[in-house]
């Protein structure tokens, strides 16, 4: 079994080796059931990429995660489906091999743009701009403050269900909540400083 996961095309699967597209990991349940593996691809596959990319910053390595951490989630679907949580146990795939990925010397650092020119108020381009600028802040963040702000502001989980995920306390969640919201402040403040600067020596 390979599934593959597109942002442009969305999720869809193919069998191997000549074998049946989809078959629950115990011989069962059938594809329309929506607790089978298939229907929870059709249903969150394009948000675990796009969870997969806040937590790397790096769009392809999203979608390998995502794809590697499903086909490990379909061998065990049988027992995931059971627990009635198949959202906490990919998001812990995922988390986990991203911070694997992270730790790697040659992935540690991403390039980043300079932040990008402030526009109007209601223009599009700017709000893709700001949208742009935060995601690559979020990723200059220690792992576990990134996975909780992913968790709690794109995800919107509570704390209870973001500790469950990353195998904490609640109180843990909010101590990674709280530095990592102060030290996006504190970078996002630096980027305009530079970006106000900037500006000023174009004039």
């Amino acid at each position: 079994m390979v599934i593959f996961i597109s942002r442009r095309h969305g999720p869809r699967r193919g069998g191997v080796d000549g074998g049946p597209e989809h078959r629950g990991a115990d011989g069962g349940p059938a594809a329309g059931d929506p607790s089978s593996f298939e229907a929870y691809v059709a249903a969150r596959g394009v948000a675990l990429v796009r969870f997969a990319f806040l937590l790397t910053g790096d769009a392809h390595r999203a979608e390998d995660l995502t794809q590697d951490c499903l086909a490990r989630a379909y061998l065990r679907w049988a027992a995931i489906r059971r627990t009635d949580q198949p959202d906490a146990y990919v998001h812990r795939l995922l988390i986990n091999a991203s911070r694997s990925w992270w730790r790697r010397r040659s992935n540690r650092e991403l390039p980043v743009e300079g932040t990008a020119e402030r526009s109007a108020a209601g223009d599009l381009s700017a709000e893709s701009a700001e949208r742009d600028a935060m995601q690559r802040l979020i990723a200059t963040l220690p792992h576990r403050q990134r996975a909780v702000l992913v968790l709690r502001y794109y995800e919107d989980l509570d704390d209870a269900t973001i500790a469950q995920i990353l195998e904490c306390t609640p109180a843990t969640v909010r101590t990674h909540a709280m530095r990592g919201l102060n030290k996006l402040r504190e970078r996002y403040a630096a980027s305009v400083a530079v970006h106000t600067e900037r500006g000023a020596l174009h004039d």
